[in-house]
């Protein structure tokens, strides 16, 4: 049976990544949330899981006991909030990552590193991009200076039951699900010619426990598909009226994922289909 500590575990991908965990049976799990995210809710909450509600920047200072991975998932996660206070979403991001490994360097624990696609934009283009882009440095430093084990994943545009549907945090097929419920026009943003790379949560949290296997010192394993759509097809799969919004700064024109590295390190691929998802949602609206 192993320890593990997940971070952000009341979170969209957090507390899918704990079901997955508790269904494996393998492991003892404690949560570190502070709730403060619109995607977190003491409704994920599960019985069998420890719960700390606290904040990264604050786990040195809790006395927790030793793990043997710890899944760093919480983050101030987007691009446009980040824009409004830098030196938050950089002192959670950034400085909580550091304080999560020193934790890790202590307790021998591995880390298995939430990372961005984000930053594909241009390292300096966002606060947050460029903090989560600091966090990939600050594992990799640790790897090397210290020892301490480190797996760095690449999330894309993650989707999936519980993701936000509104606020600062939505995710854009969140956002689609939310105004094809409420029969409102789909929002796009610029010409909808930006292409993403669309990752399932299931898939995502396969991939996070994959990463825990091994043992790995900074390396990078990229959790996309290796297929982008532009948002416009995105909307078009949903159907429906499109209102065209103003492009938004900081924002990379396409991601893909390169999984080649990951397929042949960790033995994983995602599963999940898009189009699949999509066409189950419509029926289920029906």
């Amino acid at each position: 049976m192993q320890k593990v500590l997940v971070t952000g575990g009341l979170g969209f991908v957090g507390s899918h990544l704990v079901d997955l965990l508790i269904e494996k049976e393998n492991y003892d799990i404690t949560v570190l949330d502070n709730l403060v995210s619109e995607s977190s809710s003491e409704t994920y909450k599960r019985s069998s899981v420890k719960y700390i509600i606290d904040d990264i920047r604050n786990i040195n200072n809790l006395n927790l006991s030793k793990f043997d991975i710890v899944f760093h998932i919480a983050a101030l996660a987007r691009i446009q909030p980040s824009f409004s206070n830098p030196t938050e979403w950089f002192d959670v991001d950034a400085r909580g990552t550091i304080e999560v490994l020193e934790f890790a360097r202590k307790s021998n624990a591995k880390v298995v590193y939430s990372g961005s696609s984000t930053f594909y934009g241009g390292t300096h283009k966002s606060p947050y991009g460029f903090a989560k882009w600091c966090g990939e440095e600050v594992c990799k430093m640790y790897s090397s200076v210290y020892g301490v084990k480190t797996a760095i994943t690449r999330f894309f545009n993650v989707y999936g039951e519980r993701q936000p549907e509104s606020g600062e945090f939505a995710t854009i097929v969140g956002i689609f699900e939310r105004q094809t419920r409420n029969e409102e026009s789909l929002t796009v943003v610029g010409d909808g010619e930006q292409r993403r790379d669309f990752t399932h949560i299931l898939d995502i949290c396969e991939g996070l426990i994959a990463a825990s296997i091994g043992d790995w010192y900074g390396e990078e394993f990229p959790l996309g598909t290796g297929i982008n759509y532009s948002i416009n097809e995105l909307a078009n799969m949903f159907g429906g009226d499109i209102k065209y919004i103003p492009k938004r700064k900081g924002e990379a024109k396409t991601t893909l994922a390169d999984i080649s590295v990951t397929k042949k390190c960790l033995n994983w691929e995602p599963k999940q289909s898009l189009t699949k998802y999509i066409n189950n949602f419509k029926r289920n609206l029906k």
